[in-house]
């Protein structure tokens, strides 16, 4: 049981809090690589509520969470050493920046939050700390309105809490500075490389049994004979939307991530022909084709970039589907034509 103490009447109130530790278990690690790999990733989460760090008391700083426990674990690892209170709030097991885009890391869901979890009546102090990327979502005016509680924007990255504690709660320019280096880009790509799979492995099959086509008919021997070759496009189209165009995003002139990926459609149709030497029809179809799943490939990295907003990828994706369509269909059709005349 927690002592604390009301700061109206002064009196004694017992509270049931959680303690959490700063160190990850190997147990926690697996989870994240697991989850990296799209493995549990939709109920990757902890449960709402008020926890506790090292022997937090009535002044200790309050640090605002999503309940997806990889947002919670980067926090309470980087609060090692402090004492501290957290609290997590019910985003659906959505990380912070998306669940602010979401309307999930919200106003409504933090001032029910502090009202459920009585922080009031916890801490004696009227401020808490939200996760920059989460400001989008939080009107700091009407937290102060209806809580009491003052708004306090903490930094970018959680590693830069104590430093930013230690200025007086004040973020540098740097701390303010979202990144999104080479290394982040590529964190995200297991995720998206699993969560196609099956409409690639679908995709594939499909082609592999068109490539038997002949004007005889549909033949067995031919799609052994001939059938790898669009399969292995396929798949580099693939992968060169969801790896080399995010890995490489900044070295691609185009400011479109639908272009940057057909950018990269078109590098691995000419790469492929050189190692694959196949028909100037086939190229031209399977540059279609590739163009069209990179093109899309890429396009669904904008929710996960720093570099799009939600009109500019709407806008983008009104302009982009249609076109990947008509590629796809035209490459399709036209490989088709390339197996019957």
């Amino acid at each position: 049981m927690e002592l604390t103490f009301d700061i109206h009447s002064v009196k004694p109130v017992f509270y049931d809090i959680p303690k959490v530790d700063t160190r990850l278990t190997w147990k926690d690690k697996l989870g994240a690589v697991k989850v990296r790999w799209g493995i549990n990733r939709n109920d990757y989460r902890v449960n709402p509520g008020l926890y506790k760090v090292g022997k937090p008391d009535s002044q200790s700083d309050v640090f605002i969470s999503a309940n997806y426990k990889l947002s919670f674990d980067a926090l309470r690892k980087n609060l090692a050493l402090l004492d501290a209170w957290i609290l997590v709030i019910d985003t659906k097991g959505v990380n912070v920046w998306c669940a602010a885009g979401k309307g999930t890391f919200a106003t409504e869901n933090l001032v029910k939050s502090i009202k459920s979890s009585s922080l009031d009546r916890i801490v004696k102090h009227r401020r808490i700390i939200v996760p920059q990327l989460g400001a989008t979502g939080v009107a700091a005016h009407i937290v102060k309105e209806q809580t009491g509680f003052k708004v306090i924007y903490g930094p970018v990255r959680a590693k830069d809490i104590k430093t930013f504690i230690g200025a007086g709660y004040k973020a540098s320019a740097e701390m303010r500075k979202v990144n999104f280096s080479f290394i982040d880009r590529a964190k995200l790509i297991p995720v998206d490389v699993m969560q196609g799979k099956y409409k690639l492995l679908l995709s594939a099959l499909a082609l592999f049994i068109l490539s038997g086509l002949d004007r005889q008919g549909l033949l067995f021997h031919k799609m052994r004979q001939t059938g790898l070759v669009p399969v292995i496009n396929l798949g580099g189209a693939y992968l060169s939307g969801i790896v080399l165009a995010p890995l490489l995003l900044p070295f691609v002139p185009f400011r479109a991530f639908a272009a940057k990926g057909a950018f990269w459609g078109v590098v691995i149709t000419l790469v492929l022909r050189y190692l694959y030497p196949i028909s100037l029809l086939q190229t031209i179809a399977f540059g279609l084709v590739n163009v069209s799943v990179a093109s899309f490939m890429m396009m669904n990295f904008t929710g996960s970039s720093t570099y799009t907003s939600l009109s500019g990828v709407q806008k983008e994706m009104k302009i982009a589907v249609p076109l990947q369509i008509v590629f796809a269909a035209s490459g399709i059709i036209l490989f088709i034509i390339s197996k019957l005349i």
